[in-house]
């Protein structure tokens, strides 16, 4: 059998085909993390990112930049954990270099798969070989060493396919702590697992792929939290571009890197707060600026404007300040009815703040400081692109701080602070819950957005964060022999202790990150854990360690028992 070309059926037929098997292959591949913790959920991410463009994909008329477009567009937003918005970026790249073609051949196959991997490593900020990029750049580059003199379309992606194997084979040797584990990258496998299925569709053609794709979506609802007390007005001094300027440039022909880069910069010469997304049709632009009219004008140069919009932020500016916790917390109950269908503030402010976390009393800690938005989710649940930017739109501000406090859901906040709508998002690099909650009580309401940014990821770093679950099957990691059922103590840089009973695990934990200069000691206690355990735990550590202060918080989270920080 030969194939010479690939049409805009066959391309549907074989992205539903790899969406397929990714669905019917995801627990296997969330089985392949690294630490013997239910967290990651690598094959769970990639599945619910490619399925979010199934639909779209199979309604598509058979059509290359239609199905680009639903490919690429869908991806993206659905886009969820680390090993999704990458997977997201790949397909995005792919379809770039696809989409003004009738056909692929094989040239164009390797170049498409060479625009995907260069698309892929510029969305990652520090890219680390032995993962999914690593994969994807080994078939990349036998895809473009077998296309010379070579018209075999399924010849060579039979062979790149293979490879994908070999090179997947290796990640262990690139990483220590695969090897150690001794598993294969799960990004690299679900890329792989996608690869296959595409490949399927092609070598079985009398199998259907027709149906659509529904990932069990989790109810992702947060709250927006009430503001209980009037603020005061925003000096006039402080603002520095006065004018919120916001238009549409429904371009005259698509906007290429070059004029993107220098419309950009002709927007930060002029202001701040800039967002600007640009796709084949439109752009959409927000600016700060003391002057709109040059804004307008530099846009008529691609195209018409539409929805132009000015609003005078010297005379509307005016906030509410969140002081009241205990007020908060004693309307809890109240809100419950609410927190389905959270309504936006009634009145519009400069700064807000939307947060993730898992747990009610966590949930409640985050309003109490002035969260705008919780977003239920953490290790087990990897909020979407899309999750996060229904929960921006939630909040009536021009500036949006996001903490994702878990780094596996950095780069899907990263993804939608580059795709959302006249609104500026600023993105903190929390890991950990009580990075988040440090970094929210370092927020100073007289900054602009980019000096928060500084300090309140300076006061995150400040804390340590342990994390104490259990271990769900047998492993050894990091030079630790664990069985399935132990208790585990996590800490920033590793697993800090293993044992058979909660309480003095976590405590051999703490051993391992309290020094000299720590201070305080907060301990949430999880939804498993009865009160009068934590208590108990808690004397034990003013007894360990009689120089620091111990708080104890309800935290209400799953999966951790307790969840510690050291300040």
């Amino acid at each position: 059998m030969e194939l010479k070309h690939m049409d805009a059926a066959l391309l549907k037929r074989c992205f539903l085909a790899a969406a397929k098997n990714l669905e019917n292959n995801k627990e296997y591949i969330n089985e392949l993390n690294v630490f013997p913790v239910p967290d990651g959920d690598t094959g769970t991410n990639m599945t619910m990112t490619i399925v979010s463009a199934a639909k779209a994909v199979s309604e598509c008329p058979d059509d290359m930049g239609a199905v680009c477009h639903a490919i690429s567009q869908g991806s993206l937003r659905g886009a969820r954990g680390n090993s999704g918005v990458i997977l997201s970026q790949l397909l995005r790249g792919f379809t770039k270099a696809i989409r003004e073609h009738e056909e692929i051949d094989s040239s164009l196959m390797a170049a498409a798969f060479k625009r995907a991997v260069e698309t892929a490593y510029k969305a990652v900020m520090k890219p680390k070989e032995g993962t999914i990029l690593t994969v994807a750049k080994g078939m990349s580059e036998k895809a473009s060493e077998l296309c010379e003199g070579n018209d075999d379309l399924l010849s060579i992606l039979e062979e790149t396919v293979r490879y994908g194997d070999e090179v997947l084979q290796r990640t262990p040797d690139m990483l220590p702590v695969l090897k150690e584990a001794g598993v294969v990258d799960s990004g690299g496998e679900g890329l792989m697992t996608a690869m296959k299925g595409a490949l399927r569709a092609i070598l079985s053609p009398e199998e259907s792929y027709d149906e659509l794709f529904e990932a069990s979506e989790k109810d992702s609802s947060g709250s927006a939290g009430a503001a209980v007390s009037e603020r005061k007005a925003i000096s006039t001094d402080d603002i520095k571009f006065g004018y919120c300027t916001e238009f549409i440039i429904n371009l005259e022909r698509p906007m290429s890197e070059e004029e993107e880069a220098d419309f950009k910069s002709f927007l930060e010469s002029i202001g701040d707060s800039i967002v600007c997304v640009a796709d084949d049709e439109m752009v959409k632009v927000h600016v700060h600026t003391n002057h709109p009219g040059q804004a307008f004008e530099k846009g008529l140069c691609y195209g018409s404007l539409s929805r132009m919009k000015v609003d005078n932020m010297r005379e509307e500016h005016e906030e509410k300040l969140i002081k009241d916790a205990s007020r908060i917390a004693a309307e809890a109950a109240e809100r419950k009815e609410s927190e389905k269908a959270p309504e936006l503030p009634s009145e519009h402010k400069e700064n807000g703040f939307v947060t993730v976390c898992a747990g009610a009393g966590l949930s409640e800690i985050f309003k109490g400081l002035g969260a705008d938005y919780v977003i239920e989710g953490g290790q087990t649940m990897n909020p979407s692109t899309e999750d996060i930017l229904e929960a921006v739109e939630k909040v009536n501000a021009d500036n949006i701080f996001v903490l994702p406090n878990n780094k596996n859901i950095i780069l899907a906040a990263e993804q939608a602070a580059k795709i959302a709508d006249g609104k500026n998002i600023t993105v903190i690099n929390t890991k950990t819950v009580p990075q988040g909650i440090s970094a929210i009580i370092g927020y100073g309401e007289a900054m602009s957005p980019e000096e928060n940014k500084e300090a309140m990821e300076e006061a995150a770093q400040s804390v340590k964060t342990g994390q104490v679950t259990y271990a769900v099957r047998n492993t050894s990691a990091l030079g630790k022999e664990i069985k399935e059922g132990d208790i585990m103590g996590i800490g920033d840089r590793g697993i800090l202790a293993v044992g058979e009973i909660l309480n003095p695990t976590t405590l051999d934990m703490l051993k391992a990150m309290v020094d000299e200069d720590s201070e305080l000691i907060t301990v949430y206690r999880g939804e498993d854990v009865k009160e009068e355990d934590a208590e108990a735990l808690c004397e034990d550590i003013r007894n360990a360690f009689p120089e620091c202060e111990v708080e104890l918080q309800y935290g209400g989270q799953p999966v951790y028992y307790y969840i510690v920080s050291v300040e």
